[in-house]
């Protein structure tokens, strides 16, 4: 069974998101993370790259397949989660931690995104 942190939202694609006034700290879930495998490859946008919601923002491979990663919120990019470059296995140790992907700062309100109980409905 998966863990779904209550302090988190979630997309119908397995993302989640932190808030943190107009930042949004975002990263694939456990239930993500434990369907794809051992990941070994993760492609971000770059830093002040823009993101709309629920388009490709980028891409996590694992053993097993290449998964699309989409945008949670809309707006732009002005973090990544450098280390994943070098060990992108913290996304499978640590995905609400160590294995955040990027920050967006928002630009419109976010739209669908469900809570806790909501998504662990979803992945029942």
């Amino acid at each position: 069974m998966s863990s779904a942190p209550e302090n988190l939202q979630y997309t119908k694609e397995h993302e989640w998101v932190l808030a943190d006034a107009s930042i949004y700290t975002m990263g694939i879930t456990d239930y993500a993370q434990s369907a794809l495998g051992d990941i070994v490859y993760v492609q971000l946008p770059k830093i002040g790259e823009s993101v709309s919601a629920g388009t490709v923002c980028g891409e996590v491979e694992s053993t097993k397949s290449v998964s699309e990663i989409f945008a949670p919120v809309t707006g732009v990019v002005s973090a990544i989660n450098e280390p994943l470059s070098n060990a992108p296995e913290l996304i499978n140790s640590d995905p609400y931690g160590a294995g955040w992907l990027m920050k967006i700062e928002i630009t419109a309100p976010p739209t669908e995104l469900l809570t806790a109980s909501e998504y662990a409905a979803l992945t029942a």
